[in-house]
């Protein structure tokens, strides 16, 4: 055996599985299945660290469980759509998808060089015919069940990237891809009807024991259920009744003006005659409408004019703004403003000069409104002021409760339970996405394509020379014939929503080849995914979306109603950082990047060195191409090989926290495999007759080893599990057993490290003369009788001080442990061949030694 060259041994073993078919997934009476996957990455073109954590985690999962005798699914795709890749090749001047697929050429390559246990014959790309085919299926399949439909909405447009986004894509007001201030329009666009599965969506969370709870709780938040009343108020010059919703209906007494949307009708309705108005509606419309943003915003309004009664004080009225903070596809997109018990009312109030009125106060307390509102928790008690239900002093919930009874007692409205969570418009006005499947006939409207028709596929012959979607502009293919009347019609130039693209992945890998959108048999055997290893920025958009499409792929047939929750585990790794500085500020006013070579501390700060002077840096850890700070994997492999990466970002943390990226990481795994090999080696040249010591002290280490790395791969604490081994790999090192015990110890070890390092345990494994591959042995399995201790580990002082320790049987005698603690060379040398004043052993804690 020659040194650990990894260079050799990974390609080796790799073209080892890759001849014997190890990783294909296959179908099994006889085995139960697991069905392991990680978000499919978008091919960029180079893999960063980050990926090596996130599809190693996955592995080690997918690894582990084939040697448990499981049925193992672990494919791997491409999310090949999206702006990125059509931006990227209006730069360069190709089309989208030569540098989509000249960049999964280039990753795919990467990624073999990582040695994970994938299926490569499941994979796809979501930008192939065969695979957005069978996703314009799945669009029909959902229109003709009412789950998608087409309506003039407002929605948020990208200037930038000229495109609609989500509300989910919006971050901060900007567009979650461009960085772009994005803007509001009236566009008519296709939807899915994921609202209707809220209570469903919502509800199921529960039952989700193996997601993260924070996941879960976003979830709910973005979905955001709630119970209120919706009240009518009467316009004094007798036009539509304005409707209301209010999660908090028992500050009603206080209610002194009215906030519409500028998107309510009768905003729109009035700005038709009012250019002060029209206006302000515009202005609004460039507003960010994500609730996190509209906090923060200024409140703006502007008087109608009209005002309303109140429903119960039919003696007040009350005027009618229009507020930048009302949206209209919450509630009704209109609100009472109660200033006294709402910041935002109270800020608007005091900002316009609207009336103030309390509602309640708090036991004791005076009824002044100051600069704060009152909003008490709906468990706290408040006294009520000449509620109109009789109440006096209650908790808010029970004056919720009451205000609602009595409302709709007297038919002045009606209890409502709304969600926050909107329909998800799909369409994009891009080139390089899955068309939607629909084509405009003046005779017949609007009319899905026939299934034998697809794929629609997108023409390759586009240019991007002007600004928008070149497939407005690409007549001879948007030029068709009606499905119905056969007379000429135009083809939808949308795409859908890459999102939509991710949302159903999982369930196609069960059966890439149908033709189909999913086989029967093999959905009903894969489904659900067992481990689903991802980040929590997919915490909303990703995963919300594919719980709603498991559900729609049930009601069209194409999922077991076993799979309407497809992801039955989840679990969301830390980021991958680097150590790097910053300058505050550069000449430009951007921060400049440094390496930790470059700076020293100094006075308990960290300084760069520049012309003689010293300049501050601060901590700046996350990995960004524009900081020059992205480790690049393959660099890694090639120094250190692929079993390094992948045991150093297993070690350094535990897999749901962040791990930092060293140099000196890098190099004490590697030296610490490098170790392992040697030990091996050193193995397998011992005598094998010699007669050994403590072989059965060794493999109780080892069965203690299997139990403790299997406990902590079963509970994804690979670096806990990693640590054990490290543990037992020193035991090894120090074993004085037999030939036997200690080849059976470092196949085993071999065994329990190939989840985390394959290369090199099938390189031991094959040196230890183990049978087949490493990768198809069972998993050891830890002896219970074995993990019994029948000795004990006592320490020695001497003269109070902590000097050496000895192993004792556990039911040694008294003279037994004098014995052998006299026996011990610490003893011996602080002796001197003198005899101890006292030797004092304390049964089963310590023994001690006076001299």
């Amino acid at each position: 055996m020659s040194r650990y060259d990894p260079s050799t041994i990974e390609p080796k073993w790799q073209k080892a599985w890759d001849s014997a078919g190890t990783f294909l997934a296959k179908m099994s009476s006889d085995k139960p299945k697991y069905y392991v996957l990680e978000m499919f990455p978008y091919p960029s073109g180079n893999l960063h660290i980050g990926h090596v954590r996130n599809y190693t985690l996955g592995d080690v999962v997918a690894r582990y469980k084939k040697a448990t005798g499981h049925a193992v699914l672990h494919p791997m795709g491409w999310d090949a759509f999206g702006l990125p890749a059509e931006n990227a090749a209006i730069e360069r001047g190709i089309n989208p998808e030569v540098w989509t697929r000249q960049n999964i050429a280039n990753m795919k390559t990467q990624f073999a060089m990582l040695g994970l246990s994938l299926d490569w014959t499941r994979e796809f790309a979501t930008c192939d015919p065969e695979y957005y085919g069978q996703q314009q299926a799945l669009f029909l399949d959902f229109l003709e069940k009412g789950l998608v439909y087409r309506k003039n909405a407002v929605v948020n447009w990208d200037p930038v990237d000229m495109t609609v986004l989500a509300n989910e894509q919006v971050i901060d007001g900007k567009g979650w891809r461009s960085g772009a201030e994005v803007e509001r329009r009236e566009l008519t666009q296709w939807f899915f009807k994921i609202s209707d599965f809220s209570e469903e969506l919502l509800g199921a969370l529960d039952g989700l024991d193996n997601w993260p709870a924070k996941v879960k709780l976003m979830q709910a938040n973005w979905i955001g259920k709630s119970r209120g009343l919706e009240i009518s108020f009467q316009r004094v010059d007798g036009g539509e009744v304005i409707s209301c919703y209010s999660t908090r209906p028992d500050t009603l007494r206080g209610a002194s003006f009215i906030a519409i949307s500028p998107e309510h009708p009768v905003s729109r309705a009035l700005a038709e005659d009012n250019t002060d108005l029209a206006a302000f509606i515009a202005e609004c419309r460039k507003m960010d409408t994500t609730e996190a943003a509209m906090e923060k915003a200024e409140k703006r309004g502007l008087d109608t004019g009209i005002t309303v009664r109140h429903p119960i004080y039919k003696d007040v009225e009350l005027p009618v703004w229009v507020g930048n903070f009302v949206l209209m596809d919450y509630g009704t997109g209109a609100v009472f403003g109660c200033p006294a018990h709402d910041q935002r009312d109270l800020d608007f109030a005091r900002k316009y000069q609207l009336d103030v009125q309390s509602a309640f106060h708090l036991p004791g307390a005076d009824l002044e409104v100051g600069d704060v509102a009152l909003v008490p928790a709906k468990t706290e008690k408040v006294v009520y002021i000449d509620h109109f239900a009789g109440l006096t002093e209650a908790t808010s919930q029970e004056g919720i409760d009451a205000t609602i009874d009595y409302c709709e007692h007297h038919g002045l409205g009606e209890a409502q339970t709304k969600f926050r969570l909107r329909d998800w418009g799909l369409s994009r006005q891009r080139y390089w996405g899955a068309p939607i499947p629909v084509v405009h006939c003046d005779a017949c409207g609007v009319v899905p394509e026939k299934k034998e028709n697809l794929p629609v596929k997108l023409p390759k012959d586009v240019t991007f020379d002007i600004p928008g979607n070149p497939l407005d502009r690409h007549d001879a293919w948007r030029s068709t014939k009606c499905p119905i009347c056969g007379k000429p019609a135009q083809r939808e130039t949308d795409t859908m929503d890459t999102f939509v693209d991710s949302s159903w992945y999982f369930a196609r890998f069960t059966s890439p080849g149908s033709p189909t959108p999913t086989n029967a048999a093999e959905a009903e055997y894969w489904m659900n995914v067992d481990q689903y290893v991802g980040g929590v920025e997919h915490a909303i958009l990703h995963l919300l979306y594919s719980r709603f499409f498991a559900r729609a792929m049930h009601l069209t047939g194409h999922l077991p109603r076993t799979a309407i929750e497809p992801f039955n585990a989840l679990f969301t790794q830390g980021m991958v950082t680097h150590a790097i500085y910053q300058t505050k500020r550069g000449q430009d006013g951007r921060p400049v990047y440094h390496f930790p070579a470059e700076v020293e501390p100094r006075d308990g700060k960290m300084v760069l060195i520049e012309d003689g002077r010293e300049v501050e840096v601060i901590p700046s850890a996350k990995m960004s191409k524009s900081k020059n700070n992205v480790v690049d994997p393959v660099a890694i492999i090639e120094q250190f090989g692929a079993d390094t990466a992948r045991w150093f970002v297993l070690s350094a943390s535990p897999p749901e926290r962040d791990v930092e990226w060293t140099a000196s990481g890098a190099e004490a795994a590697f030296k610490h495999l490098n170790r392992v090999w040697m030990l091996c080696d050193r193995i397998a040249g011992m005598d094998r007759n010699a007669p050994g010591e403590a072989d059965e002290a060794l493999l109780r280490d080892m069965h203690k080893t299997i139990r403790d790395v299997t406990n902590g791969i079963d509970s994804f604490g690979f670096n806990a599990a990693i640590a054990k081994l490290y543990a037992f790999t020193n035991v090894l090192q120090k074993s004085r057993a037999s030939y036997g015990a200690q080849r059976k110890a470092v196949m085993t070890m071999a065994q329990l490290m190939a989840p985390m390092t394959p290369h090199l345990a099938e390189d031991i494994w094959a040196n230890q003369g183990g049978t087949g591959l490493i990768a198809d042995a069972p998993w050891p399995t830890a002896d219970e009788v074995m993990l019994v201790e029948s000795t004990l580990t006592l320490p020695i002082q001497i003269n109070g001080k902590r000097k050496s320790e000895i192993v004792v049987a556990k039911d040694a005698s008294k003279e037994e442990v004098e014995k052998i603690a006299l026996a011990d060379d610490a003893v011996i040398k602080a002796l001197a061949g003198t005899a101890p004043k006292k030797l004092i052993v304390v049964p089963g804690r310590i023994v001690n030694v006076v001299i």
